[in-house]
């Protein structure tokens, strides 16, 4: 992991996340993007709703179902996420908070590490130097 930059950890975790959502989820998004800030992970998935989704969210009690349904399932695959995260960091995770917008069609993800990942990766950068 030491080798590895900012921007290529971020693109890795993208991926894996994008992996994530398509075995797992049945469905990826069109668009995701990794952001490292200090302690914490952010993930920003675009157009991850199925058409039949986004008819389904033109009402209120729709979109409430939409959250309910995806909520569930992550929390039920909440332990494989971590292990994805884990394994490319090599940090534990603290917590996982996530919520979507069956408005936008997007999904965050913010994971909160044991450690400050951003100061890691800097301080690999300077023993390099």
């Amino acid at each position: 992991m030491a080798q590895k930059t900012k921007g290529q950890l971020e693109a890795e975790i993208s991926s894996a996340i994008t992996k994530f959502e398509k075995e797992h989820l049945g469905r990826g998004p069109k668009e995701a993007n990794t952001f490292i800030i200090e302690d914490m992970i952010l993930v920003r998935l675009k157009g991850i709703l199925t058409p039949a989704e986004e008819k389904l969210a033109a009402d209120h009690e729709g979109a409430q179902l939409i959250k309910q349904m995806r909520r569930r399932l992550i929390e039920s695959s909440s332990t494989l996420l971590e292990e994805i995260i884990q394994n490319t960091t090599g940090l534990k995770i603290k917590s996982l908070h996530t919520d979507i917008s069956s408005k936008t069609g997007e999904r965050i993800f913010v994971f909160c590490l044991e450690n400050n990942l951003n100061q890691t990766l800097s301080d690999a950068i300077n023993l390099k130097k």
